[in-house]
C-alpha cells in the first residue's frame, strides 16, 4: 500500500468515526424529547386548529372592520402564537411529569391546556361574531360554574369594540 491509499483510509476512517459519534449523540439527546413529545402531539393539534381558525376569523373580522390585511404581519403573529402555544403545552407537559407522576396531581396539567384552549376558543368565537356583525363577546371562562350559555355571553358597545386586543 502506498501512503496516500493510508491516509485516504485513515480519513474515510475519522469520517465515519465522527459520524457515528454525531449520530449516537443525537440519538441520546433527541429521544427523550421524542419521548416527552409523543404524548403532547394530540394538544399541539387541537392547538394548530384553534390557530388557523382564530387565522381565519380574525381576518374576516378586519376585514369586517376595514382594515387592511398585512400577510407579513399575519403570519408573524400566528407563528408567535403557535410557538407561545407549544410553550405552554411544553410546560403543561413537564408540570404533568413532574407533580402528575411524582405526586399523582395530573389536574395542573389538564389546568394549563385549559386556559390556553379557553383563551383560544374565546378569540375565535369572538373573532366569528364580529365578523358575522354580532354585537356581543362570548367568555369561555364564565361557562365553568353558569347554569346557561346566556351567562356567558356579554354585549358590547362601540367603544369596547374599539379597545379589542386583537388590533
Amino acid at each position: 500500500m502506498r501512503m496516500g491509499q493510508l491516509v485516504g483510509l485513515n480519513i474515510r476512517n475519522s469520517s465515519m468515526q465522527d459520524r457515528n459519534i454525531i449520530n449516537g449523540t443525537s440519538a441520546v439527546i433527541f429521544a427523550p424529547l421524542a419521548d416527552f413529545y409523543q404524548t403532547l402531539w394530540p394538544f399541539i393539534l387541537v392547538a394548530i386548529i384553534l390557530i388557523v381558525a382564530d387565522l381565519r376569523f380574525g381576518i374576516e373580522a378586519a376585514k369586517k372592520r376595514g382594515e387592511t390585511i398585512r400577510t407579513s404581519r399575519m403570519w408573524r403573529r400566528t407563528i408567535n402564537k403557535l410557538v407561545d402555544y407549544i410553550c405552554w403545552i411544553t410546560l403543561a407537559g413537564a408540570f404533568g411529569a413532574t407533580f402528575g407522576d411524582v405526586l399523582n396531581i395530573p389536574i395542573l396539567s389538564a389546568i394549563i391546556i385549559l386556559i390556553i384552549y379557553g383563551i383560544e376558543l374565546s378569540s375565535c368565537f369572538n373573532n366569528y361574531f364580529e365578523a358575522r356583525g354580532w354585537k356581543f363577546r362570548i367568555n369561555v371562562f364564565k361557562l365553568f360554574g353558569q347554569k346557561k350559555l346566556e351567562d356567558a355571553v356579554e354585549q358590547i358597545n362601540e367603544k369596547e369594540r374599539d379597545d379589542g386586543d386583537d388590533k
